[in-house]
């Protein structure tokens, strides 16, 4: 079948015009990306090295088989309505040249995506061929995928903890903004919470810096299952946390807050050197109104939190 491709007039008004076809073949072969050439019924007639490789099939053993059994289903029939069109109306192409992105069904069933770019060759005794020329995108994919997935983890460090694994000041400030622009446009409750662990300072003084470490990770822990799957807690500096309640008003959220509070009192936290340490929190609360400043209803929280704190500490209190 290759034979039949060697006359020169196959590849009209081209540079392989003025090359001995053997060294025409040779280029082929030995090209980069894959290339294939079918004839106006849809059928393989070559494909070199590249494509072989691509598609799975040794050489000689697509020859002959329509282009379409390497398509998906959704192409399949668009591809074979497409050159019978061309090949019906003598238009100038819309499509042929241009560089297209889609997939291809590798021997084996896997859709391998590449870029193609497909060309008319003119006719050659009588039937008209198409060429195309396939960059397999599969590396380029994959190290795509491997920078999306890189963009991601260093997104979610600069929004998180290191410690504790919660979100961050960073992560809080920006979920503040859509709570506050949603209960703007809703007029949804939300109130805000700042909860600090008391005499943390003499948890480090007398346990040591490791000791204190463990229990700000457990801490957080249990404040995470204290709190409602859409509340939102973060670590925001030192032994302070923050807390969004989103839905509740100041009653409800005092209730979760209690919750949490309770859970962290009833917790059993150990250092590393095994000693069992009993640590509590105090927190403040604020309702958040639709359209006031966020930092309104925080500084209330924080008030609150410090009148927790006067009154004894491990205690809620809503400002």
């Amino acid at each position: 079948m290759l034979r039949s491709l060697q006359s020169p007039s196959l590849w009209p008004t081209t540079m392989l015009d003025t090359l001995p076809c053997t060294l025409s073949l040779r280029l082929l072969e030995n090209a980069l990306d894959a290339i294939v050439v079918i004839d106006e019924d849809g059928a393989i007639r070559y494909q070199n090295g590249a494509m072989q490789s691509l598609s799975g099939y040794a050489q000689g053993e697509a020859l002959g088989q329509p282009l379409t059994g390497l398509l998906p289903a959704n192409l399949a029939g668009q591809h074979e309505r497409y050159v019978r069109a061309y090949l019906d109306s003598c238009k100038e192409s819309t499509v042929l040249g241009q560089v297209r992105e889609f997939a291809i069904r590798h021997r084996t069933g896997e859709m391998v995506p590449i870029a193609m770019k497909a060309i008319d060759l003119g006719i050659h005794e009588g039937k008209r061929y198409f060429g195309a020329f396939i960059e397999d995108l599969r590396a380029r994919r994959r190290m795509e995928a491997e920078r999306e997935a890189l963009l991601a983890q260093l997104e979610k460090q600069a929004l998180s903890d290191a410690l504790t694994g919660l979100p961050n000041r960073r992560a809080f400030d920006a979920e503040a903004l859509l709570t506050c622009a949603r209960a703007a446009r809703s007029g949804a409750l939300t109130c805000v919470g700042i909860a600090d662990i008391d005499f943390f300072k003499k948890i480090n003084d007398q346990y040591g810096h490791a000791a204190g470490d463990t229990v700000l990770v457990a801490v957080a822990g249990l404040i995470g299952m204290a709190s409602r799957a859409t509340d939102f807690v973060a670590r925001t500096g030192g032994e302070e946390f923050c807390l969004l309640f989103p839905g509740l008003d100041s009653d409800t959220a005092c209730v979760v807050a209690e919750r949490i509070r309770g859970a962290v009192e009833n917790g059993t936290i150990v250092t590393p050197q095994g000693e069992q340490v009993r640590v509590t929190i105090s927190i403040g609360l604020a309702h958040l109104a639709p359209g006031a400043p966020f930092n309104e209803a925080l500084t209330r929280a924080d008030a609150a939190l410090y009148e927790a704190k006067h009154a004894g500490r491990n205690r809620v209190r809503t400002g």
